[in-house]
């Protein structure tokens, strides 16, 4: 597993992102707020973690929703997963939503999200006139369930 130095500006209040368990990929983030946000049904709201990263280039960070909260109360991101790019030096904000049909309450210093730092690639294209051929070809939704 690829160990990487990240720096951080921790304005939150609270303990650093961490892993949990040894083998988890995301780490939990914080609500960096004063007073509880009430999330009415389908409701949305761009809560501040904090937080400001400088990744290495070649690097990202996602945001996404925590899998508790999303199956205890309907609650998950907007822009999942929501990208901070290597060159953002700006505080990470997240885009919660409740899909939920009751009210939410996000209380100061709650766990929210996970980030995930990874990797990517740049792409090149090649233009051409025709793709190779595969045994899919254009197949689209649902089209491998159908044999």
């Amino acid at each position: 597993m690829e160990r990487i130095k990240v720096k951080i500006i921790n304005r939150s209040g609270y303990e650093l992102p961490a892993y949990e368990t040894p083998s988890a990929a995301g780490m939990d983030i914080h609500a960096a707020i004063e007073e509880p946000i009430v999330l009415k049904p389908l409701q949305r709201a761009l809560v501040p973690t904090g937080l400001r990263i400088q990744l290495p280039q070649g690097h990202e960070c996602q945001i996404r929703p925590r899998s508790g909260l999303a199956l205890r109360s309907g609650i998950s991101l907007v822009n999942t997963p929501g990208t901070v790019d290597a060159d953002y030096r700006g505080e990470i904000g997240v885009i919660v939503i409740n899909l939920s049909d009751t009210p939410f309450t996000i209380n100061p210093g709650e766990r929210i999200a996970q980030m995930v730092i990874t990797n990517y690639t740049h792409v090149e294209w090649e233009p051409v006139e025709r793709l190779d051929e595969t045994r899919r070809g254009e197949g689209a939704f649902g089209h491998t369930g159908l044999e």
